[in-house]
């Protein structure tokens, strides 16, 4: 049956959802391909690009929060404006997880322009099929979800066209039921966004500090220094290789991801390398044998993990007891230090600075981040104090890291909340749905 497992009580009897084609419940509105390039040239406009889509919004964009100037008259004719209950849907996402992501517009106020931009789809409710607030919830329902999934197209970024959103089925209680998910919805978004300006002042917060207890560029001294050493010596500066007992990175076992198991020996991949922390929800494992064949890529406690390729360049953390004596593949480099002259911690720490992350952005061509080889890891200028300075520098900026996690944590389990709650609130029917014609069903969903 189309009914959900959690209902409120005054809506037990009300029967199953219905449901219709996105057609019929909404007006497709012709969008412009203004660029980002070509909005931002055109000053602070405000505009809805499907990357912010993908970053910025929750389930709603509320334009009464921030002032939107007003577009010049030379990008009018050509511009498609946003009214209030529009739903804006991002065309293209790099995984399916994104695809169609949507935000519903709230807020604009008479005078106010603000404009959809490049790959994105814009389905207006001229027929107020639903109430304000539960139509950036409708991209969210795991129904609407698959749908999407088996009509998207692409390899490395999927799309979903106008020809086929129109015929996704989506869900329809009636209007005080719509109204009351909304607002129960709604409240947990808010907690989400104030929990998230938290996360951000943190790390804010700590980047400032970071930028204060490392020496800027040309500089042999921080502007901020503990108490006790005030009248310690000057930094010094060395070259990594100076300070290293070895750099070196892995390879995956023939056959890749066939060769993990669920359990024995850690093998770390640069997914499970954060900013700072050991990601390890998802750590595979390799067998006794096959690790006995990768004796030089074993882990050893304080070991600094850093990605060297891809996407996620210029992440590390420092290896502990969890994933002692695993393995890394290639893309995860093992610094292992003399830790006498140059903490682990303290590297670590420095490398994720503003400092750092210049240096290895230095090596990347046209700022590309590609990749980092071996010799350019070992020719990192660090700067550094004596040993115990080390220690209270990385000490100080680890306590804020373990807010930053905490508070990660607390939004996490918001968000997990929130999700939970639309898979009771929403009919898990309609998983068989099956694809439009001339679209099959796409395997391995």
């Amino acid at each position: 049956m189309n009914v959900p497992k959690l209902r409120f009580p005054e809506f037990q009897d009300e029967g199953e959802w219905k449901e219709k084609r996105l057609d019929e419940m909404f007006d497709f509105q012709s969008t412009a391909n203004n660029s980002r390039a070509d909005l931002s040239n055109a000053g602070n406009t405000f505009y809805i690009h499907y990357g912010d889509i993908h970053t910025k919004f929750h389930q709603y964009i509320d334009f009464s929060k921030d002032t939107i100037p007003k577009i010049p008259s030379r990008l009018y004719r050509n511009a498609t404006f946003l009214k209030n209950g529009d739903l804006v849907i991002a065309d293209a996402s790099e995984d399916t997880e994104g695809i169609a992501k949507a935000v519903e517009v709230r807020g604009l106020e008479h005078g106010v322009n603000a404009i959809s931009g490049l790959h994105t789809i814009l389905l207006r409710d001229s027929r107020q099929n639903y109430v304000n607030g539960f139509k950036g919830l409708l991209r969210e329902i795991e129904t609407v979800k698959k749908q999407i999934k088996r009509l998207a197209v692409g390899v490395k970024v999927y799309s979903v066209s106008k020809t086929v959103l129109k015929q996704v089925l989506l869900p329809l209680p009636s209007y005080p039921e719509q109204q009351k998910i909304a607002d129960c919805l709604s409240s947990i978004d808010e907690l989400i966004t104030a929990q998230t300006q938290k996360l951000n002042t943190l790390k804010t917060h700590k980047k400032g500090l970071m930028q204060q207890l490392f020496p800027a560029e040309g500089e042999t001294l921080p502007k901020l220094r503990f108490p006790e050493f005030q009248d310690a010596p000057e930094w010094e500066k060395n070259l990594l290789d100076s300070k290293v007992i070895k750099v070196g990175s892995g390879i995956t076992p023939r056959g890749g991801d066939k060769n993990y198991k669920n359990n024995g020996r850690p093998f770390v991949r640069s997914q499970n390398v954060g900013w700072g922390v050991l990601l390890l929800d998802d750590v595979a494992y390799i067998d006794e044998q096959t690790h006995a064949t990768f004796p030089s890529t074993e882990i050893e406690n304080g070991d600094v993990l850093l990605n060297i390729t891809g996407a996620s360049i210029g992440r590390c953390a420092v290896a502990d007891y969890r994933i002692k004596s695993g393995n890394v593949n290639q893309h995860v480099c093992i610094i292992r230090l003399k830790a006498e002259e140059l903490t682990p911690e303290f590297l670590n720490q420095y490398l994720l600075s503003q400092y750092g992350q210049k240096q290895i952005d230095s090596f990347q061509a046209g700022g590309n981040r590609q990749g980092l080889n071996f010799a350019q890891v070992r020719s990192f200028v660090i700067p550094h104090p004596y040993r115990d300075e080390q220690i209270k520098v990385a000490q100080f900026l680890s306590s804020i890291d373990d807010l930053i996690t905490a508070q990660t944590q607390k939004l996490a389990t918001l968000k997990t909340h929130k999700k939970a709650l639309m898979q009771q609130f929403f009919p898990a029917d309609g998983n068989n749905h099956p694809a439009p014609s001339g679209h099959p069903s796409r395997g391995g969903e």
